[in-house]
């Protein structure tokens, strides 16, 4: 059976895409080798945002005296936090399964290799195969956890994000390798359960992406937490012979040993390309990713690649946007090209993290005269009254123009306030707009409306 659209994996990029191009007419199908979902909903996202939210609510109900309630010894039980995680994952798992059904996405169960320009042979799970044909291919078949050499992933005492989210029993120490989203994410719900947790780091500050001085604050708040923070520091071998881990680590003072039951590496991502077909077809590669041009399409027009298999930023978001312009540019319609500097990125530890656009460092380097306000939740009533009084919302501003170059936010519900940034972006909106827009009042947003006064010096709060 011929085809108009076949998508290769299900992931956030995948089944979107699919979706898309289902709703505007094409013939569609799908292939996932694992399941339905694909790492983002089976195994990254939305299981690790379970995890954390039975570690806050272990947290809340810890010091809920600071509230007024009393709750007698407060204990968790961690099987049983890893099930509803799974359970949670298989409930969106099973939602994608419906929107399949739903859209009339043929759903081939197997391993994709392009084998033409419009053909991919399917690889079944007993070694059976199957041909499919398509007028278009897109690829979006995502990444995987980067092995380094230094740490060799056994599943056991070296795991990756996969093991982590499903241990079977909680380590009573961990080392967490690597302090992007996952590493951190992980390092505060193990430390929050009771693991004892060393976070290390190659860079000189955590959460290296971010800009500075939210890294500054969440390594505050990380050793307030009791999370032992160790940057500009390197793994260089782990002895797994005993009953534990034993990692020699390079610090700025020497090397030193560290001892845990389990080390995690969280040390960035590997873009699944291989095995796909693409020398074969002479589909053009660069440093690991998939080449596409800003309608996605590879060297060959009709092969498009979304996500985590290409270079723009290994965000679920990112790869749903890419899968659904990808499917618009199948049938014909006009794309908005993604622009990639305004793209929101979120870590969802406490306290969460979220950033669009410039840091400030980035501006600066660009030329720009800056205007940079900050307002801390120490000020604002709704944190306060949430108890939750950590962090801050970071703007900057053009001087000459008012341009909204970027905002930084650390802090509680952070990520759920960082939209608002992206659409005034997205929509020109200057530093004057966002003053005179009436935020409620009290409210974790409004925090955004005061660090422009304050860069503008103008306010009236602190």
């Amino acid at each position: 059976m011929a085809y108009d659209v076949i998508v290769i994996g299900s992931g956030p990029g995948g089944y979107p895409a699919a979706i898309r191009a289902s709703q505007l007419g094409k013939k569609v199908a799908i292939i996932e080798r694992e399941s339905l979902g694909g790492i983002c909903l089976n195994w990254g996202c939305i299981p690790t945002k379970a995890l954390l939210k039975s570690a806050q609510v272990y947290e809340y109900a810890k010091h809920a005296s600071v509230y007024g309630i009393n709750v007698e010894n407060p204990s968790q039980n961690f099987e049983a936090v890893v099930k509803r995680s799974r359970g949670v994952a298989d409930k969106m798992s099973k939602g994608v399964q419906f929107l399949m059904k739903k859209n009339k996405i043929d759903v081939i169960s197997g391993t994709g290799k392009i084998i033409g320009k419009d053909k991919v042979e399917v690889t079944a799970a007993d070694g059976s195969k199957q041909t499919v044909e398509a007028a278009n291919i897109i690829i979006a078949t995502g990444a995987r956890a980067r092995q380094l050499p230094a740490m060799p992933m056994d599943g056991k005492k070296i795991i990756g994000y996969r093991e982590a989210i499903a241990l079977q029993s909680q380590p009573k120490s961990m080392i967490i390798c690597g302090s992007g989203a996952i590493g951190s994410e992980f390092a505060y719900f193990y430390n929050s359960m009771g693991t004892k947790i060393t976070l290390v780091e190659f860079l000189p500050r955590i959460v290296p992406v971010e800009d500075e001085d939210v890294s500054k604050e969440l390594e505050k708040q990380y050793k307030k937490q009791g999370i032992n923070v160790m940057t500009n520091s390197e793994v260089l071998k782990v002895d797994t012979s005993g009953s534990g881990v034993k990692a020699t680590v390079k610090t700025p003072e020497g090397e030193i040993t560290l001892e845990a039951d389990i080390l995690l590496s969280a040390v960035g991502i590997v873009a699944n390309i291989e095995n796909l077909g693409l020398e074969q077809l002479g589909i053009k590669t660069d440093k690991g990713k998939i080449s596409v041009n800003v309608y996605q399409q590879t060297s060959v027009p009709n092969i498009y690649a979304i996500g985590d298999c290409t270079p723009g930023q290994a965000l679920a978001h990112v790869a749903s946007k890419e899968g659904i312009n990808a499917a618009e540019h199948i049938a014909g319609k006009k794309i908005d090209p993604i622009d990639y500097n305004n793209i929101p990125g979120c870590t969802y530890c406490t306290p969460e993290i979220a950033s669009v656009g410039f840091t400030e460092k980035a501006a600066k380097d660009a030329g720009y005269e800056i205007k940079v306000g900050k307002f801390p939740f120490m000020a604002s009533g709704k944190a306060s009254a949430a108890g939750a009084t950590e962090g801050f919302v970071k703007v900057i501003y053009d001087a000459k123009y008012g341009e909204f170059l970027g905002c930084h936010m650390i802090g509680y519900n952070v990520t759920e306030v960082i939209a608002e940034a992206v659409v005034a972006r997205k929509l020109e909106t200057t530093a004057h707009e966002i003053l005179n827009a009436i935020h409620p009042h009290p409210t974790i947003s409004e925090a955004v409306k005061e660090a422009t006064a304050v860069a503008y010096g103008e306010a009236t709060d602190i």
